[in-house]
């Protein structure tokens, strides 16, 4: 009974983690914010591009029918040729559907008309209701041609579909297994470092740098931490790639180039959110505040189509969700630089707002310091 009375005495002292009241917040975040996140179980207006080369009344009708689909939005229609690969970077389209020249012609003749359908493997559970809306309208079309009134030699249309990135539908070339790679990797770099600042302020180092140096004096610590994670996470890739046949298709210079900036993202966010801890064992408890839900809402564990637009922009607080969004695009679906240039630009604004709150927060914690040192001199 003494024993239960010095832990109850130490549970609520502050002196560790928090857990009262973090078993509650996981409770309710649990049960009420990953209602809202996730409410979908299915894919509303997938974003889905076409190259229609026939042009024709015909193909209009059927582009027509497949926007008016509740499972696919039509974002754009080209009349020339691409390649269907280039328009799968950056999460813009879940599928790409081909409409050959001569597809009105075939179907009012012997010929049979066919169209085409490019999906996105990356996320094997996103294609299934895309796949349901195409053959639906498939379905109707042939059901007219069948009618009394038309010609028997009417054959109607078919899909022929391929998948791209992933045919086979691995679960280590899909990102399932780097999902949890760069979580458990990510979540454990930060155990490891958003305990520093309040470490510092306990042995009185926080206040000296506060007085001598600048910010960079405490991100220069963060150094030997990154220099770990980047280790661990090309070991791990490189036991992927050979051991379970993980897809590596684009540049392993620019992979390691997102991996420069992403790492030291997590590392300040880390100290961020552990500034004002009492001690490391309270911050570590805060861990859970941007890793995990860069792991939800990014794409490793769900289909990024099935959640809300406004989901997907909040997503992006999260440094994960733009780690997962560089290797779908880099490993799995071989983009280039200037492929991704768009979305690595958004990245660097996001990492120098960072940067930004965290020299803010540096210097604003000095002032109030010295005006404290100040108020007790006089």
């Amino acid at each position: 009974m003494n024993s239960l009375k010095r832990e109850l005495a130490f549970l609520f002292s502050g002196m560790g983690m928090p857990y009262e009241k973090v078993a509650m917040v996981v409770a309710v975040v649990c049960a009420v914010l990953f209602t809202v996140l996730l409410g979908n179980n299915y894919i509303q207006d997938a974003p889905v591009a076409v190259i229609d080369l026939d042009n024709s009344k015909y193909s209009h009708q059927v582009i027509d029918e497949m926007d008016a689909s509740p499972y696919i939005r039509i974002d754009t229609v080209l009349h020339t040729a691409v390649n269907p690969k280039s328009l799968f970077y950056r999460d813009r389209f879940a599928a790409v559907v081909y409409f050959p020249k001569d597809l009105e012609k075939n179907r009012y003749s012997d010929a049979a008309g066919t169209i085409g359908v490019f999906y996105d493997n990356t996320s094997i559970a996103q294609n299934a209701d895309i796949i349901e809306g195409l053959n639906a309208i498939v379905a109707i079309e042939n059901e007219k041609l069948a009618a009394p009134t038309t010609s028997r030699a009417e054959r109607g249309i078919t899909l022929r579909d391929r998948l791209l990135f992933n045919p086979q539908g691995s679960a280590a070339n899909n990102g399932e297994v780097q999902g949890f790679l760069f979580f458990f990797s990510s979540m454990f770099f930060t155990f490891a470092t958003i305990g520093m600042i309040p470490r510092l302020r306990m042995t009185g180092e926080l206040a000296r740098t506060q007085q001598e140096g600048t910010p960079f004096a405490i991100l220069v610590r963060l150094v030997p931490y990154c220099i770990c994670l980047m280790t661990a996470l090309t070991v791990g890739m490189v036991i992927l790639h050979f051991l379970n046949d993980m897809a590596f298709t684009g540049s392993l210079l620019l992979f390691f180039l997102t991996q420069c900036f992403y790492i030291p993202a997590v590392g300040m966010m880390s100290l961020l959110f552990g500034w004002n801890a009492a001690n490391p064992g309270v911050a570590a408890s805060r861990m859970i505040l941007f890793i995990p839900m860069g792991f939800i809402l990014g794409g490793a564990t769900s289909p990024i189509m099935q959640q809300s637009l406004w989901v997907r922009y909040f997503a992006h607080f999260f440094p994960l969700t733009w780690k997962y969004e560089f290797t779908r695009d880099i490993t799995i679906r071989g983009a280039g630089f200037w492929d991704i240039a768009p979305e690595f630009g958004g990245f660097l604004i996001y990492f120098a707002c960072i940067l930004i709150v965290f020299c803010l927060v540096f210097y604003g914690t000095r002032q109030k310091e010295l005006a404290r040192q100040k108020e007790e001199l006089s």
